[in-house]
């Protein structure tokens, strides 16, 4: 059986962490910043975990990670 391919966008997107949980980096930081708050914009910056419900689904995109 052939090698499975990972899926590129997938890979630049998500890490994993020790335990393999996966990490992901949060939406709207991208642009129209200027009416959003400083605390707002600075809680954006931090990574945070993949919900349960989408785990499966990314670790597919993922199969050698």
């Amino acid at each position: 059986m052939p090698k499975m391919k990972t899926r590129r966008s997938a890979a630049k997107r998500f890490k994993f962490t020790g335990n393999k949980k996966i990490k992901r980096s949060k939406a709207f930081r991208g642009h129209l910043l200027g009416h959003k708050t400083s605390k707002r914009k600075r809680q954006l910056r931090k990574s945070t975990l993949v919900d349960k419900t989408d785990y499966k689904r990314v670790r597919k995109m993922l199969p050698y990670a």
